[in-house]
């Protein structure tokens, strides 16, 4: 049996931490307010004798904790991360089999539109995934059971999934006003029946992935990576795209960027974007940015 290993994942609540881990060991979600309500839940027990711990979350791929004030999580995080390492190293099971579950978390989906007319972001009030993916067909998303599904509609163009929704790409077949109900229940659906979202094989699309030699990348590149994930990537995220850094051109002092999800392909998005990036980039590297080019993801 191959070893179990979990990694830190920060969230956009910096009193929320995920640990993710390599193999999905349970069906649906969980939440747990107190050891008493984690009955059938022993590692979630563990985890609230540690006097920080205020919430324990458990889905398929990862256990998310919000803390107390107490600590911060620099502290204490990798104490964490290893005794929950070392707790699906001995094969134990996260949920017990018995008939009461603890708190199942009731899911909620809603539907939000984007400044891009052909995307809509479906918002889920529970955590999705760690990472962000993006998939152009359904062959790109054979590792993600729910794209795969998604694409079986006739109307489904593009799927993205970033933490804690979905957006959509549609053909012009069809109006939102027509078939964002009938999205938004399937999604809904098949998030509570404990489906695994994106399969622990699949590979995110990050700046890792999308340059070969990320670690020998210039000062210049990765102050503009810097910038673009604190200033650009939440307010991106909000309109349910996603924005990654592809190259720096020192002689002609360009930066090119890749757009994904309901960015991707929107004309306002790609201008709005370019404009305020180049605005910003020329404020915070003075002399090194001269323009800012948009790439469709």
């Amino acid at each position: 049996m191959s070893t179990i290993k979990v990694t830190i994942q920060a969230t956009n609540t910096a009193s929320i931490l995920k640990f993710v881990h390599t193999a999905p060991t349970t069906n649906g979600s969980y939440e747990y307010n107190n050891v008493d309500e984690a009955k059938n839940s022993p590692l979630a027990q563990q985890l609230f004798y540690l006097p920080f711990v205020k919430k324990v979350y458990i889905t398929a791929n990862f256990i998310a904790i919000e803390r107390y004030d107490i600590v911060e999580w620099n502290d204490v995080q990798d104490e964490v991360r290893e005794q929950i390492e070392n707790y699906l190293n001995k094969d134990k099971v996260l949920i017990t089999s018995n008939e009461n579950l603890g708190k199942k978390i009731a899911i909620e989906v809603y539907a939000e539109s984007t400044p891009n007319p052909s995307v809509m972001k479906f918002v889920s009030n529970k955590l999705l995934v760690s990472e962000t993916f993006e998939f152009k067909n359904i062959d790109e998303a054979k590792e993600s059971p729910l794209a795969v599904e998604l694409f079986k509609l006739p109307f489904v163009k593009e799927v993205f999934i970033s933490e804690n929704y979905i957006s959509i790409n549609k053909f012009d077949i069809a109006e939102w006003t027509d078939i964002s109900n009938e999205i938004r229940s399937f999604i809904r659906e098949f998030i509570a029946n404990g489906n695994i979202i994106i399969s622990e094989k699949a590979t995110p699309k990050t700046v890792e992935t999308s340059i070969p030699n990320v670690e020998n990348l210039d000062e210049t590149s990765l102050q503009i990576i810097s910038i673009l994930d604190e200033y650009v990537k939440p307010a991106v995220a909000s309109d349910g795209g996603n924005i990654m850094f592809e190259s720096y051109e020192a002689d002609t002092k360009t930066v090119n960027v890749i757009l994904q999800g309901a960015c991707s392909g929107c004309p306002s998005s790609t201008m709005t974007l370019k404009s305020g990036i180049e605005t910003m980039l020329k404020q915070m590297i003075p002399n090194k940015i001269d323009t800012v080019i948009a790439i469709n993801g």
